[in-house]
């Protein structure tokens, strides 16, 4: 495994150098963007960025050696489980919260409190303390929700509300996001690996960077952001230049208001319109087994020994092939419209969960075909992230979405939930013995519910074969990614 590691871990990253020169050269010339010859405009992403994507960084930093620290720990997997249901119902509970912190506080302020609780959340994987451990988990928890909603309420409310930039100009933003993204978490596995492994610092080293680096993001958030708002006016101030403390208590129940008004339309919404139903029940369905996945990836392949930040650094290597092949796909010369690549990248998902109840069957383990289910796996994430956004923009109103958006997320992290119950319950039935059948009867539970999936999208397609709202114009997707 550790030559398969660093193997495919080269043939990925020089697989991503190739599609990605492709995609440029059969993208057809265009004119420079009036928001890249903004001066203004490119100040203010340049703020924005860098707060961002230190705070991505430190995000994907966690990813390759949680449960390893666990099991470092003596943790069994029964009580790992545990531990990661405590930060999926976080998720859940903290949700509603997060839409609402940043109109009540302030968006930059709920900002530095994700700089503070997730820098408390790397903190407390110090401990060996369960109950302490289990604290991390739900402030992590807390942390993910901001990192989902806050930055950008921030960012697209003073790119509309106080710039007054045009909104065409949002995309060229989150589109640079999208693909830093993808970079970073490669980097974050191998910087991980180089720590905990390379240098025998340990599992817990990874998460130790993380909080300088969180400590970093709030200086911008609380500098380069704080010179940002006094330069072009505080939040609000640009309408309500005189709020008051009544007026700021208004405005706290006033934010209250919107967010259940905004729940409210889109329940209204998910119930009103079978498209919206159908992509919400896809998401649930194919998210929800992802969470199960970021749990039994390590305790499949870690038996076997390979270095699992480059492991991670592949999975993640492998997601970007999928993104890069999706912009290929919807290319004026191949003319693949998204539904069509979602209905593909859920068949892949169904194919490599279908692998891994054979690859993971108890006494007989096959970690190499494991490990290339995994890849095939990130590689339809690749694939169904931008099709799947670019779907949600065409079938769910603006100004619905993020009401629709937290009730799709709703489901989605109930059924990690259960199905990371489930897991444990089975493990602790039969002692708490590792790498037992639990695992693979899991594994067949997510092709069950992937085929599901397929099935919705399958109706989702046939539903609108004729709605042109769903179709990509001349067949040019490389603006979809989120």
């Amino acid at each position: 495994m550790l030559v398969t590691a660093y193997f495919a871990i080269i043939v990925l990253l020089a697989l991503c150098v190739g599609l990605e020169f492709t995609a440029r050269r059969l993208t057809p010339p265009q004119p420079t963007p009036t928001a890249v010859a903004n001066p203004a405009f490119r100040r203010f992403q340049s703020v924005f960025l860098r707060a961002y994507l230190l705070a991505l960084w430190a995000d994907w930093l966690q990813g390759p050696y949680l449960y390893k620290l666990y099991r470092h720990y003596s943790f069994l997997e029964s009580q790992i489980a545990i531990l990661y249901v405590c930060g999926l119902a976080s998720c859940v509970l903290f949700a509603p919260f997060s839409g609402w912190l940043p109109q009540a506080l302030g968006r930059r302020q709920t900002c530095l409190l994700f700089c503070v609780s997730y820098s408390a959340c790397c903190l407390t994987k110090l401990s060996r303390d369960y109950f302490v451990l289990i604290v991390g988990r739900i402030l992590g928890g807390l942390s993910t929700s901001l990192l989902a909603t806050t930055f950008e309420a921030w960012y697209v409310h003073r790119h509309v509300e106080v710039h007054d930039f045009p909104r065409e100009w949002i995309p060229s933003t989150f589109n640079k996001v999208a693909t830093w993204n993808h970079g970073l978490a490669v980097g974050a596995g191998l910087v991980a690996n180089l720590l905990a492994e390379w240098l025998h610092l340990g599992p817990v080293a990874p998460f130790l960077l993380a909080v300088p680096c969180l400590g970093c993001c709030g200086w911008v958030v609380l500098t380069d952001w704080g010179k940002e708002e006094a330069e072009g006016g505080p939040e609000g101030e640009k309408h309500t230049p005189m709020l008051g403390a009544a007026n700021g208590g208004a405005a706290r129940l006033s934010a209250k208001a919107r967010f259940s008004r905004s729940c409210q339309e889109g329940l209204r919404c998910l119930l009103s319109d079978r498209r919206v139903l159908l992509l919400g029940g896809v998401q649930a369905l194919f998210e929800s087994v992802l969470y199960i996945f970021v749990f039994l990836w390590t305790p499949v392949l870690d038996p076997h020994g390979p270095p699992l930040g480059i492991v991670f650094s592949c999975l993640m290597a492998a997601s970007m092939v999928g993104s890069l092949l999706y912009r290929l796909a919807t290319s004026t010369r191949y003319c693949l419209q998204p539904g069509q690549v979602l209905c593909l990248a859920v068949l892949m998902a169904f194919f490599s969960f279908f692998m891994l109840t054979f690859s993971t069957a108890a006494g007989q383990p096959r970690p190499h075909d494991s490990f290339l289910a995994f890849l095939l796996l990130e590689l339809a994430c690749g694939l169904y992230f931008p099709a799947v956004s670019f779907l949600q923009g065409r079938v769910v109103p603006e100004e619905k979405r993020a009401g629709v958006l937290a009730w799709f997320r709703l489901p989605l992290h109930l059924l990690a939930c259960l199905g990371l119950l489930a897991l444990h319950g089975e493990v602790s039935g039969t002692g708490g013995g590792e790498g037992g059948g639990g695992t693979r009867h899991m594994f067949g539970g997510c092709a069950v519910m992937m085929l599901a999936a397929l099935m919705a999208v399958i109706s989702l397609f046939t539903l609108s074969r004729n709605d042109t709202d769903l179709r990509l114009e001349g067949c040019r997707g490389e603006g979809e990614m989120e």
